[in-house]
């Protein structure tokens, strides 16, 4: 009798659990995301103690979606690598009215020449948050997986601690009288701090002896790389979305629409600050309003994010690199402040460039502590007047190393020392040299320390090799101690190199060494930005990578074959000829290579690739496909010789059709180019493979 009992009570009670969840979901609708709560404060905790108090009675019934469920167990082995099935890029930037124009010119350009009417565009601004960027991947509206932008390709799984965030919901709701959710859904926004909250927390901090956090952004991004969840739950985070990454189902016309969706759907917009734009200058004007308005709102905001509304126009338009062509982010007037410069230093950099350094009585800009500021070069100096001592006006926008905007002469109290470059390097005492046409003075001895300790923290940094742990501290007592001589000796460190360094565990090392031999598989590009080559930054490493596909080719490459390459200029090909001539560097790259690193964009054999199908075939893809990325399957079509395009026209061959299509499959129909689906067009890669 008394397990009859139990039982119907437990029927009733999980009715009750699954009412609860539905309406403190909503409520929480009301208050994280319209901001207009229908029940008070004591209203809602009395719902929430009641579902914690059945869920306490019966544990079976929890469900990883439940409004209980938002802090989970501490991390254990550190974050996990989450990969984006479609890249989050960065965006362009632009600085004045002058540079938005010229954005829209490009964009009418690049559609005239595929033969799209652009006259009438649209765009949506949007404030650029000042936080960090994740992306939060729903499954049958459920949150399954949060991740961290990183290098764009892949991030950090920062789920757990993304749960704790009350204005992300743990479950997407079902839009009223509207179209179902998606299946899954790539929901792309930004995690920030509002500034009252901001300042609460270093308070806080100060008071345990904390060290204060620099700004918002670095405390939003410090509160979701905790390991311990339960901390990031104690930090007042909150969440904006702003984009999507893949979704299945559903096609947006407009990015308008999107936003509408999302909002709809529970995920937080920030409508307010939001608005469509007819034209260019009303989208100017937006921008400008932004800007009037920044110190009055609650939360950091660096600019103005300016994209074409019309998503189609977004999939002509494409991307490039690093950025798509559709966005540009309108950075606002760099922030200024006052201070005086008490002595000049000169570094030397990893090509021997010498800079000479500021270094300034510290003042506070936009939140951030600055003591130092470059001076560029002798000529700038000269230009405007810079004097040791000097009470200075100086000006940091964003990330962009704060400098000296010019020098206030009433200051002067005639104590004020003139400065001069030095005649030989302040390193190692070489000679200086300056190329035809620069004004940059360089050291010329390529064994110089400063030389060789800024090459090798460059080949191990985030974005070259990637090995987590060796930073500039380690970097540089592994060279004062004659462990290492250049990047090629890293491969040959054990754990009795590194045990006796200041600072060091056993757990450090070994997490150090297990970070190296991780970082013997690099991409083409990341491998080539990772020597250093001057003028070779990420976009052209990536730039030669997909047109030379090999290291062996690229190495040899005469100036002509580098010259054909579109955006490889004389400069850029210069440094690459030269520094492939270099004994020394192929010396380096020789010595890498026996250590064990292996590029894995190698491409199939020549006589492979001239069999293929898709061999000198102009292939355009649209949609999303569900087994790859847009990018991988670009890679692989490029790998086979094939030419990938943005745009359909009747020298097209193939159209690659993904689910949610755009204008551009019913332009091929009419045409009558071959469509392949996603099946046909897999079988024909693995097939001739």
């Amino acid at each position: 009798m008394m397990d009859k009992i139990f039982m119907v009570n437990r029927e009733k009670e999980k009715t009750e659990l699954t009412a609860l969840r539905e309406e403190i979901q909503y409520h929480n609708y009301r208050y994280y995301i319209l901001d207009d709560p229908e029940i008070s404060d004591m209203e809602y905790d009395r719902l929430f103690q009641r579902l914690l108090q059945i869920e306490k009675r019966y544990p079976e019934l929890i469900v990883p979606e439940s409004p209980s469920q938002r802090v989970g167990a501490p991390i254990e082995g550190g974050f996990k690598t989450a990969k984006h099935s479609v890249p989050m890029l960065s965006l362009e930037n632009g600085f004045s009215n002058k540079e938005i124009r010229e954005f829209e010119e490009r964009i009418k350009r690049l559609l005239a020449r595929q033969g799209i009417n652009s006259h009438a565009i649209n765009y949506i601004v949007e404030p650029k948050m000042d936080g960090l960027a994740v992306e939060l991947i729903y499954e049958n509206a459920i949150l399954k997986t949060a991740s961290t932008r990183g290098d764009g390709y892949s991030g950090e799984d920062i789920t757990s601690n993304v749960k704790t965030i009350k204005s992300i919901p743990l479950k997407l709701l079902p839009w009223k009288n509207g179209p179902a959710l998606p299946e899954y859904i790539e929901i792309r926004g930004e995690v920030y701090m509002e500034k009252k909250a901001f300042q609460i927390l270093n308070k806080e901090r100060e008071k345990n002896n904390e060290p204060p956090f620099a700004n918002p952004r670095n405390a939003a991004a410090g509160s979701v790389r905790q390991l311990d969840p339960v901390i990031t739950a104690r930090r007042p985070l909150m969440f904006f979305s702003y984009g999507l990454g893949k979704v299945t189902g559903w096609t947006f016309d407009s990015q308008l629409e999107l936003l509408t969706a999302l909002n709809k759907w529970g995920s937080r917009v920030n409508n307010k600050f939001i608005k469509k734009c007819n034209n260019i200058d009303e989208a100017i004007s937006h921008c400008q309003y932004l800007e009037s308005r920044k110190h009055d709102l609650q939360y950091e905001i660096d600019g103005a994010v300016i994209k074409v509304n019309s998503m189609g126009l977004q999939r002509d338009l494409g991307e490039k690199s690093r950025s798509p062509r559709w966005a540009l982010a309108y950075k606002f007037e760099p922030m200024q402040s006052t201070t005086k410069i008490l002595k000049i230093n000169v570094q030397v950099g990893r090509t021997g460039a010498l800079t000479p350094v500021a270094v300034l009585e510290t003042v506070e800009i936009g939140g951030v502590r600055v003591s130092r500021a470059t001076l560029h070069n002798q000529e700038e100096i000269e230009r405007k007047d810079i004097m040791t001592g000097d009470t200075v006006v100086i000006q940091r926008a964003g990330d962009v190393i704060p400098e000296v905007v010019k020098v206030i002469t009433s200051k002067r109290t005639g104590k004020e020392k003139p400065f001069k470059m030095p005649n030989r390097c302040p390193v190692c005492g070489s000679e200086l040299s300056v190329s035809a046409g620069d004004v940059v003075l360089r050291c010329s001895n390529p064994e110089c320390p400063a030389q060789v300790k800024g090459s090798i923290k460059h080949f191990v940094s985030k974005d070259a090799m990637d090995i987590d742990g060796l930073g500039d501290k380690i970097v540089e007592q592994l060279i004062d101690k004659g462990l290492i001589k250049d990047a090629a000796d890293i491969y040959n460190l054990n754990i009795e190199a590194l045990l006796p360094l200041d600072k060091m565990a056993e757990k450090l090392g070994t997490n150090i060494l297990n970070a190296i031999k991780t970082s013997k598989k690099p991409t083409l590009s990341r491998f080539i930005y990772s020597l250093g080559i001057r003028h070779v930054g990420e976009h052209v490493a990536n730039v030669l990578a997909e047109k030379f596909r090999d290291f062996n080719k690229l190495s040899n490459a005469s100036m002509e074959d580098l010259l054909a390459v579109y955006e490889i200029g004389p400069e850029i090909a210069d440094s690459l000829v030269s520094y492939f001539a270099n004994k020394k560097n192929i010396s380096i790259t020789n010595r890498l290579f026996e250590a064990g690193i292996k590029i894995n964009e190698m491409p199939a054999s020549a006589g492979e690739i001239k069999k293929h199908t898709f061999s000198d075939k102009s292939i355009v893809l649209t949609g999303t496909l569900s087994s790859l990325s847009r990018q991988k399957a670009k890679k692989l079509i490029e790998e086979k010789k094939g030419i990938v395009s943005n745009s359909i026209s009747s020298k097209t061959d193939y159209l690659v059709l993904g689910e949610s299509p755009g204008s551009k499959f019913s332009k091929a129909k009419k045409l009558g180019v071959h469509i392949l689906y996603e099946e046909e067009f897999l079988d024909i890669l693995n097939r001739e493979s």
